[in-house]
């Protein structure tokens, strides 16, 4: 019979190779964007420092190189930097003093009563809020009225029930807002007499040294498609092997079994069956490649489903499909 059917790519090794080519293009593009530079403020340069062992989707370990950016200041940076540490502990030293008063703040307990936060919201919100629920319930009821539904009927009551548990949870809503709302600005009014001091002792007012450095050119590296080079033989393979088996008749009049494994395919949508009444599918392949269309070996008779000793995926005799 000439040639025999081209034996379709194994996944996990073509997962694995594609993984192992990722990884060289990411460490690659890195390698080239770590650029060092040298301006009036100081210096930055990379080092590598070492490297760290990962475990990859097999369970075996690939070691990544670590880098570390060193940034040293110029005379005058590091002059600045230095005053301004100086400056930092001189305030931490004021923050310390003011500490003392801080016992006495938590002495008196943050206390807000919610009936009064829920008062205040509903008296700010429902002069809008409730006109617009009653123009609403009016708007429905025209609604009902001129669509058929009468008062008393089922679906008057359902659709009346729907706008009043609406409404109801709007106003709910609008009480716990104003609850939350009035509770922060409570809180907050407090937590400023805290914040003064515990900003001093932070030094969160100190700014770094102004070194600034340049945003260099970010290089791309395009990654191998190893999957899709593999896909593409395979698929080249596939229609050289077709075009010889092609005086057998269509698809499923061929009797050619082909890998239908659902676990093989990705991105799966039924769009139709077979006179029999078997969902037809068109689906991907996990390994990449275009559409393909056919069925799933998980449906197929029993009959026309045979498991390929090398894989152990499911494959269909498309001959004994109906």
């Amino acid at each position: 019979m000439g040639k025999k059917q081209p034996k379709a790519p194994d996944p996990a090794q073509t997962a694995a190779a594609q993984g192992q080519w990722n990884s060289f293009t990411a460490q690659q593009q890195q390698a080239m964007n770590m650029t060092g530079q040298n301006t009036p403020w100081g210096s930055l340069a990379y080092q590598q420092t070492g490297t760290q062992t990962i475990i990859d989707p097999n369970g075996k370990p690939v070691k990544v190189p670590m880098y570390t950016a060193n940034t040293t200041l110029s005379a005058g940076q590091q002059a600045i930097f230095d005053q301004q540490q100086a400056a930092d502990l001189n305030l931490a030293t004021i923050a310390n003093t003011q500490t003392d008063k801080l016992g006495d703040l938590l002495n008196d307990p943050f206390q807000y009563t919610n009936k009064d936060a829920e008062n205040w919201a509903f008296d700010l919100g429902s002069q809008r809020i409730l006109p617009q629920q009653e123009q609403n319930r009016k708007q429905l009821e025209n609604q009902l009225v001129n669509s058929g539904i009468r008062r008393g009927t089922a679906a008057w009551d359902s659709e009346m029930s729907r706008l009043t548990n609406a409404n109801t949870d709007q106003l709910n809503q609008l009480a716990l807002q104003g609850r939350s709302q009035g509770f922060n600005e409570a809180l907050t009014a407090r937590n400023q007499q805290f914040n003064e001091p515990l900003a001093l002792a932070s030094g969160t007012q100190i700014q770094a040294p102004g070194a600034t450095f340049a945003q260099t050119p970010q290089s791309q590296v395009a990654g191998v498609d190893y999957s899709g080079l593999v896909q593409n033989k395979y698929n080249a393979d596939m229609q050289a092997y077709n075009a010889k088996m092609g005086a057998l008749g269509g698809l499923f009049g061929a009797g050619l079994s082909l890998f239908s494994d659902e676990r093989l395919k990705t991105d799966i949508v039924r769009v139709g069956k077979t006179e029999g009444g078997q969902p037809i599918y068109t689906y991907r392949y996990v390994w990449g490649g275009p559409i393909q269309m056919g069925v799933m070996a998980q449906e197929s008779p029993r009959e026309a489903v045979s498991i390929d000793p090398a894989s152990g995926f499911m494959m269909v005799d498309y001959g004994k499909v109906h």
